[in-house]
């Protein structure tokens, strides 16, 4: 498999492949409400004719707060995307925060996601690899775009070699992210990019004990990031956003993902 395209599921990713999109709720909130947002953003990822892949975290362990909600945890929560897995048909994807859970996890996700502030964690890197499915970098907020070809690097030494990269912004002061779309760029020769608008816009620490946010933005650095040439999109999504266990300030409401992926649509047909 070739540094610039990768798969998940039966969706192949990168140059000369459909826009993919990346979607659901930041933190399995219950079982019911997985399958009920993954059978929505399923259909409508059918409605504009892009492969679709379902996220939601079993564990957020990176929470501001020790009162956070974080997950079911591991077991309960690899269950419930296993249901979504099964009952929807679609491909599912979870973070994975500690090497000793990523072969459970490999039972169950076509994709194990590193988050940003682990992706230098070469034990975490190597174990998910060994899973033998597909493994999303997501790129940290403080890491130069060039440095995430050593990330991948890791993947691929241990025998896998279906990597993708995600951005999600770099730290600009301490409550601000901004996005480098040359970095986009940088970082697509080591792999397909995915472009993460949700948590781009958040204001870590902003809002005290939880994340703020700037949900306003996300349309703009969507179209943007696509206009750069990324190979999916990655959204966090929700039915009820300020009920939201998780980034309520940045999820993106599910009742207008239709406008939303109509807008990206529009600007890869015209730069494709």
């Amino acid at each position: 498999m070739s540094s610039h395209s990768a798969r998940i599921g039966p969706h192949t990713v990168g140059s000369g492949h459909p826009l993919l999109l990346v979607g659901g709720p930041c933190v399995i909130e219950s079982r019911d409400h997985c399958l009920r947002l993954a059978a929505a953003i399923s259909s409508a990822a059918r409605r504009f004719e892009l492969p679709f892949v379902f996220k939601a975290s079993f564990d957020k362990a990176n929470r501001s707060s020790v009162s956070s909600f974080r997950g079911p945890g591991l077991e309960e929560g690899l269950s419930v995307l296993a249901d979504v897995r099964r009952e929807i048909g679609v491909p599912v994807l979870s973070d994975v925060h500690e090497a000793a859970q990523a072969a459970a996890a490999g039972e169950v996700l076509d994709c194990v996601q590193i988050p940003a502030f682990l992706c230098r964690q070469t034990d975490l890197l190597l174990a998910c690899a060994q899973t033998g499915r597909c493994v999303n970098i997501k790129k940290g907020q403080f890491l130069a775009p060039e440095k995430m070809q050593l990330a991948a690097e890791k993947v691929r030494t241990a025998g896998n070699a279906n990597v993708l990269l995600t951005d999600r912004g770099s730290f600009f002061g301490y409550e601000r992210l901004v996005n480098d779309l040359t970095g986009l760029s940088v970082m697509r020769q080591f792999a397909p990019v995915i472009f993460d608008a949700t948590h781009s816009v958040q204001q870590p620490g902003s809002a005290g004990s939880v994340t703020g946010g700037e949900r306003r933005h996300i349309p703009l650095l969507s179209r943007a990031a696509i206009a750069a040439g990324v190979d999916g999109l990655f959204l966090e999504i929700h039915d009820d956003p300020p009920r939201a266990k998780s980034d309520a300030a940045t999820v993106w409401p599910l009742d207008q993902l239709d406008a939303l992926l109509g807008e990206c649509v529009r600007v890869r047909a015209a730069v494709t």
